[in-house]
């Protein structure tokens, strides 16, 4: 008997009905061969601190770091059922067939299971990026070893072990040595290798915001023929030169009287192209500054529309196709028309391969999330959003470049230069398939100037318009998670945001749950769109001294070990014993620095870091505590 085992139990069915196994029984299904069942996420987990030592249940400075010799695992209380039954099918199967979600943490909630049920039969893997009959069916023609991808497994390995190792050595350090409270009243300070760096950028912009001092500073403008000419100062002045009326002033006298000229007209034709596929990140984005939803939710959506498989896989972090799927594209097409009107000028047509969408070099595990083909019907309103944004993308990338002139007029008063720029739409090209929408996030309005002629010359007003530098935004969610992708780093051009992609916090199946679990701890609010950190989120990361629980830069490099532990460029052998020597440091850190705790002179001040030693907080009050470090 060939056992599957599937991640979920709609994904099951699916598979159940392509392989004929249309028996039901309890938690799987049965025909044709086959015994299809499924795990319910996560099935087994990694050991608690006390199932390796039972002195490591107690919350004890003495007792950390707590780094085993070895991980084990365990079923999930509530998870016992199900694993009961997959074990006992897994255990008299003759061949095992891993129908896990095709990432990372698919594939190590399946490999646990085997582990866990004591698996001794060979093990397939089938890897789909669809959920559709015609997916389903080609992946079992090709089902490929467990073994080829082992190192998949042990990337997806050292990401759990190394979020136990900090997450638990770390939140008790702090929360031992820092928390308010005691027992059961303790406040815990939970710090996570993702969720404390992202906090930490949340913190840092809002400290940015707070402690902003606003310049004014003035802009030199003139209007000539009705449109409005900005001036062009010296390269080597900055773009608030003018910080004084005063000195503006001096220039607006110095050219009022004189004409204005122009000196050069130029007109050059540009291409744009359309924008991107999505991956998980810039759906996400899309679907915050569009609808305002949540990571969290666009995740749901886009997931529920992938079981339902009208989408394809989601949790995937490039935004070209491999060039497979080129051939495929007219059926996809063809069997969205009915909803999209816009896709009759491609039903028949020779179709582009552009590689700004077609690139196997930059398609790993799967390819950019686009329809499947299957008819979009019974969705909710809001799956429609979503599916709707996926679906325009997909065709406009089949559209023709929209095409593009940009005239810019240079002229001149008197010493100092002057510039407009216009812009207009020759062909709209893909611009058509989202009509009024404003697709991305450059200005798309267009602003045609007059026929301007070289030498023309004449008489104009000059000005001075106020302005005020203004403070950096709170972050958003769209906002914060692009951060969290280029670790920190505020990127708009999509080649570099794709080479800072590896040094990324978090992955893109995650960031989602990282910012939900800031949320229901308390540590962020949202007020509007805005991102706030709470006074306690606040007060976590000035507690935490460690620099490698709160940099980005820092977690992102640990992030991208994880990704050449997949491609084979580092082993997870390498990667453990840096995991141990960190965690040892982390603990190392806390236990050496002495701020913060009551002093033992007074009894009724902390104890402070100065420059050369320690103090008591209540120094000014007579108290004479202080200790080197």
């Amino acid at each position: 008997m060939v056992v599957c085992v599937a991640e979920k139990p709609t994904v099951g069915q699916y598979i159940a009905k392509v392989l004929g196994a249309n028996t039901r029984r309890d938690g799987y299904f049965e025909g044709n061969g086959y015994q299809v069942t499924w795990a319910v996420g996560h099935l087994c987990g990694l050991l608690d601190p006390n199932d390796y030592n039972e002195q490591w249940k107690a919350w004890n400075m003495s007792s950390l770091p707590m780094i085993p010799d070895r991980f084990g695992i365990k079923v999930i209380d509530d998870k016992r059922k199900q694993f009961d039954i997959v074990k006992a099918l897994v255990q008299q199967a003759d061949e095992v067939i891993n129908c896990g979600d095709a990432g990372q943490e698919g594939e190590l909630i399946q490999r646990w299971i085997y582990q866990k049920a004591g698996c001794k039969c060979p093990v397939k893997r089938l890897w789909v990026s669809s959920l559709t009959e015609e997916a389903i069916s080609e992946g079992f023609r090709q089902l490929k070893d467990q073994s080829d991808y082992q190192r998949l497994y042990e990337a997806g390995l050292m990401r759990a072990i190394g979020d136990w190792l900090l997450g638990m050595n770390a939140t008790r350090a702090y929360t031992i040595r820092y928390a308010q409270g005691y027992g059961k009243d303790r406040q815990v300070l939970s710090i996570g290798r993702v969720q404390t760096p992202t906090l930490a950028l949340v913190v840092k912009r809002q400290a940015e915001i707070e402690h902003f001092v606003p310049k004014t500073y003035w802009e030199l403008k003139t209007k000539y023929r009705d449109t409005l000419f900005s001036a062009q100062l010296p390269a080597e002045e900055d773009e608030y030169a003018i910080t004084s009326l005063e000195y503006g002033q001096q220039l607006v006298d110095s050219i009022k009287e004189q004409p204005l000229t122009i000196t050069s007209v130029t007109k050059k034709k540009g291409t744009e192209y359309a924008p991107r596929l999505f991956d998980l990140t810039s759906l996400q984005v899309e679907c915050n500054k569009k609808f305002s939803f949540s990571a969290d939710q666009t995740l749901k959506l886009i997931q529920s529309l992938y079981e339902k498989r009208i989408t394809t896989y989601p949790r995937v972090d490039t935004t070209f196709l491999s060039e497979d799927i080129y051939p495929k594209v007219p059926a996809t097409l063809n069997g969205i028309k009915d909803y999209f009107p816009q896709v009759a000028p491609l039903i028949g047509a020779k179709l582009p391969k552009s590689k700004k969408v077609f690139d196997n070099k930059k398609v790993t595990d799967h390819h950019a999330i686009i329809p499947t083909g299957q008819r979009p019907d019974n969705l909710t309103a809001d799956e429609r959003k979503v599916f709707d944004l996926v679906a325009l993308r997909f065709i406009a990338a089949f559209y023709p470049d929209c095409e593009v002139s940009t005239t810019t007029v240079l002229a001149k008063a008197g010493d100092i230069d002057f510039k407009v720029t216009g812009r207009e739409i020759l062909k709209p090209g893909w611009r058509e398939v989202f009509g009024k929408q404003q697709e991305d996030s450059e200005e798309t309005e267009q602003k045609t100037l007059p026929a301007f002629t070289e030498g023309e010359s004449g008489p104009h007003t000059p000005e001075l318009q106020e302005k005020t530098t203004q403070p950096p935004k709170y972050y958003t969610e769209a906002t914060l998670l692009r951060a969290m992708e280029t670790a920190g780093k505020t990127v708009d051009n999509d080649e570099l945001r794709d080479a800072l992609k590896e040094n990324g916090i978090g992955r893109p199946s995650t960031r989602a749950a990282i910012i939900e679990k800031l949320y229901q701890r308390k540590y962020i609010v949202l007020k509007g769109k805005q991102i706030h950190a709470t006074e306690i989120g606040i007060d976590l990361i000035h507690k935490i001294i460690s620099p490698l629980l709160k940099s980005a830069e820092l977690t992102g490099l640990w992030e991208k070990k994880l990704r050449e532990i997949e491609r084979g460029d580092y082993t997870a052998q390498q990667f453990l014993a840096e995991l141990k020597a960190m965690t040892a440091e982390v603990v190392r850190e806390v236990k050496s620095n002495k701020a913060g705790m009551q002093c033992p002179v007074c009894r009724k001040g902390t104890i402070i870091r100065g420059n050369t030693r320690y103090g008591c907080s209540r120094w000014r009050e007579g108290c004479t505590y202080a200790e080197p470090f």
